[in-house]
């Protein structure tokens, strides 16, 4: 089905180069966002290490519901500018948290989420869902993590919604 080997330990422009391509091919002429983002939260579950949970919140009538994902039970439904997501969902821009216990509003689904990466997407004009990582390490994520998913959402977001 798809031969994917993405090796985990190359520099970061590398990695997120390989990734990308990888997600593209994965979402390739299939029309089913949801399955695309299960996919994709699948691919980034298997070759980011540090992460404790991977997977999409889907704009839905004014508020984010959760989607596809990787990782522990979440929560289901967060409103549009609450936490990290929603903040990521409000403001249109990607959020990269440090600490989520210094994020003010930071909706605990998992105790053990230390760090945050939130990754709006966009099409037509309108952001359709956010791309969540969460970490149980401090400050897991850097400006290349930031930067490596901005581009690979920005590769597949007609894909996903």
């Amino acid at each position: 089905m798809f031969d994917i080997a993405i090796d985990k330990d190359q520099p970061p422009a590398e990695f997120y180069a390989d990734l990308t391509s990888s997600a593209a091919a994965v979402v390739n002429g299939e029309p089913d966002a949801i399955a695309n983002m299960a996919n994709v939260a699948a691919l980034i579950w298997q070759y980011m290490p540090n992460l404790n949970w991977a997977g999409f919140y889907r704009v839905v009538d004014g508020e984010l519901v959760l989607g596809p994902f990787q990782g522990k039970v979440a929560c289901i439904r967060i409103a549009i500018g609450s936490g990290v997501c929603g903040t990521a969902a409000a403001s249109g821009l990607a959020q990269r948290v440090a600490d989520v216990d210094a994020f003010p509003g930071h909706i605990a689904c998992d105790a053990d989420s230390r760090s945050e990466l939130v990754v709006p997407i966009w099409n037509n004009g309108s952001v359709i869902a956010v791309l969540d990582l969460d970490s149980p390490l401090p400050d897991r994520f850097d400006a290349d993590d930031e930067a490596g998913m901005v581009k690979l959402i920005g590769a597949i977001a007609n894909s996903l919604g």
